[in-house]
């Protein structure tokens, strides 16, 4: 950390020793330099493809790289990093899974396959060599793996279907189960917004129990996703702060008061509250001192075993012993490897690094938009998770926003109209994406239909984006979508419209959120945008627009990849700690600013009143049919 100050999560309990002076010199040296670089090209936005290597220079010495390992929901993905935090290649490898109503589940089997081939192309196309990758994490969706006393799956799923061993993080099978374990107001509830969602495992552990018996009896080691693949890779059944805290009610602050100078390799799991578990039924889980839920935990970056098995490393292609780190979450992951990325001029000299960074909210923009942002203080906000201590940035409460369908509304939103096919052959004749189709299509609306700028385009179409519920800040997972305008063209430009109307739409849900939590506490006025849909320039600027704030793009494209290579790098222990490692490997890339026309900001403000007001009379309506239905 910063300054004089040494908190007690930046010494043994994420590092068992502390580093030499040598080595403090050496890290000091470096940082200089990357902060005389950063200040030299922190207006300037480099993309790095998966052949892309120029960036690795040769040397006469052997370089270190840091590997990160990402689970999304549809692929694998593998990156590797220099110690300058810029990307030397990647590569991705698509994942099975299986939909049915509102279940939705994967194979960690398939889940680990796609990743050996994702790593070893990854290296391939960087031409990095298996002994220079000195340090590895991983990061993951937060889905529930179920794995027998051998390691072999338990099937979650009515198929009885083995493979099927996954609760994916989008399933929502579990909601009567969640309402029923929020009906007990239990105080636990107090540090997940008031409210546990049916994407969090506690439902999801409950519904398997009440449904599946055998299965229940079966399994052996309940874990998120990022867990089992650290455990996967190094036989450490360690779990991370930020999975246990952030999915599974761990209360992580009652390490708090733990001795600075604990020399313990990981930490005894003291956060699990025993009286909740039994109350929502789930009480033996208690057994065995949590054996199946996690009896240790440890900070993101924490050295995990013997690093890496040779089992793990014959299969990846790696040297046995690289150290991994504890795991993240994936949208945390993004936070670590963009939360630092801000021009020199974005610093208030006034401002230590530690407040300077509770200013700021990270959008993590994919399948679903996660928002991240810390303080020093703990913060209730009703509606949105947390305060999570430590959860992502060690030391610091991070709440934690979202909305769970935001790049998978778009795709349905597009894929389910008339002219989607269309579209899409006229995209690809032309070798651009559809996204970029689309902008162009709106743009010539504007100058055809002489609009004083594209979003007026949508002054008589209003979308509520609660296609999948509301996870923030309204906590309600029965929410619905609405769409308000709609006519019988089933044209090109109609779909457009209902595109920008959508974008908008998911805009207005984060400015809810930006303000919700700006009146209970927070400060927040700059935004980090990493992801997929940051790489969408329509949806940015409509963001920045609707916020009214700036939005910072990180140099690096692939910043999740760079959080998961940053665990790496502080198991490595090249870094004191993992907000140091932030500070040195996160880089700034383009600065998009909200527009300066007045005309705009009352565009927005008067759509954005009519979105909150969508939500209110759906809220009315399912009141009235309520009582019809009596």
């Amino acid at each position: 950390m910063s300054g004089k100050r040494r908190g007690w999560s930046d010494s043994t309990p994420l590092l068992a020793h502390q580093q030499s002076q040598s080595q403090k010199q050496h890290q000091q040296q470096q940082h200089n330099l990357r902060q005389f670089q950063r200040r030299s090209s922190s207006n300037s936005q480099s993309s790095v493809s998966l052949e892309m290597t120029s960036s690795a220079v040769p040397t006469a010495t052997a370089r270190s790289v840091f590997l990160g390992i990402d689970v999304g929901t549809g692929s694998a993905r593998a990156g590797l990093f220099d110690e300058d935090g810029k990307l030397l290649g990647s590569s991705s490898s698509s994942i099975q899974i299986w939909k049915d109503g509102d279940s939705v589940e994967q194979s960690s089997t398939d889940i680990w396959h796609a990743i050996s081939a994702a790593v070893k192309a990854a290296c391939s196309l960087a031409k990095v060599s298996k002994e220079e990758v000195k340090g590895m994490g991983f990061a993951a969706t937060c889905s529930l793996v179920a794995v027998d006393a051998d390691g072999s799956p338990v099937t979650v799923s009515w198929s009885g279907d083995s493979r099927r061993n996954i609760i994916v993080w989008m399933d929502h099978r579990a909601v009567e189960q969640a309402e029923r374990i929020n009906s007990r107001n239990s105080t636990v509830l107090q540090y997940c917004g008031g409210a546990l969602s049916p994407e969090m495992q506690p439902p999801k552990l409950l519904w398997v129990k009440e449904n599946l018996p055998e299965s229940w009896s079966m399994v052996f080691r309940w874990m998120d996703l990022s867990d089992w693949l650290s455990y996967r890779a190094t036989g450490d059944d360690t779990r991370s702060l930020c999975t246990t805290v952030c999915k599974w009610t761990y209360l992580g602050h009652a390490h708090m008061q733990l001795n600075n100078e604990k020399d313990s390799r990981d930490m005894e799991a003291c956060g699990w509250d025993d009286d909740f578990l039994e109350e929502i039924g789930l009480g033996d889980l208690v057994d065995g001192h949590h054996a199946k839920i996690g009896r240790s935990v440890a900070f993101p970056g924490h050295p995990l075993g013997s690093g890496l098995t040779p089992t793990a490393a014959k299969e990846l292609d790696l040297v046995a012993g690289i150290p991994v780190g504890t795991s993240l979450i994936d949208a945390h992951a993004g936070g670590v490897g963009v939360m630092e990325s801000v021009p020199v001029t974005y610093s208030e000299p006034k401002e230590s690094d530690g407040e300077a960074l509770c200013h700021r909210m990270v959008l993590v923009c994919g399948t679903s938009t996660c928002h991240m942002v810390v303080s020093r203080d703990k913060l209730f906000i009703p509606g949105v998770w947390g305060p999570y201590w430590s959860a992502m940035v060690p030391e610091y409460w991070l709440t934690e926003g979202g909305q769970s369908a935001t790049g998978a509304l778009l795709d349905h939103i597009i894929e389910s109209h008339l002219a989607a096919p269309y579209l899409a052959n006229r995209a690809a004749s032309q070798r651009i994406s559809l996204f970029e189709l689309l902008k162009k299509l709106l743009d010539t609306m504007m100058h055809d239909l002489k609009r004083p700028f594209v979003a007026s385009l949508t002054e008589d179409m209003h979308v509520l984006p609660d296609f999948h519920g509301n996870r923030s800040p309204n906590a309600d997972p029965k929410a619905k979508g609405m769409v308000c305008g709609l006519t019988l063209d089933t044209s090109q430009n109609q779909l457009a419209l209902q595109y920008l109307a959508t974008v908008q739409g998911i805009a207005y849900g984060t400015r809810h959120i930006v303000e919700h939590c700006n009146a209970n506490g927070h400060k927040i006025d700059t935004i980090l945008a990493c992801g997929g849909l940051a790489k969408n320039a329509l949806f940015i600027q409509e963001h920045a627009d609707i916020i009214g704030c700036p939005i910072i793009l990180p140099r690096e494209s692939e910043p999740v990849l760079l959080g998961a290579a940053i665990l790496g790098a502080v198991a490595a222990r090249r870094y004191s700690s993992l907000h140091e490692a932030m500070k040195a490997l996160n880089a700034a890339g383009q600065v998009i600013h909200p527009s300066k026309d007045p005309r705009v900001k009352k565009y927005h403000d008067a759509k954005y009143r009519i979105f909150r007001e969508l939500y209110e009379q759906q809220l009315s309506h399912r009141s009235l049919m309520a009582q019809a239905l009596a």
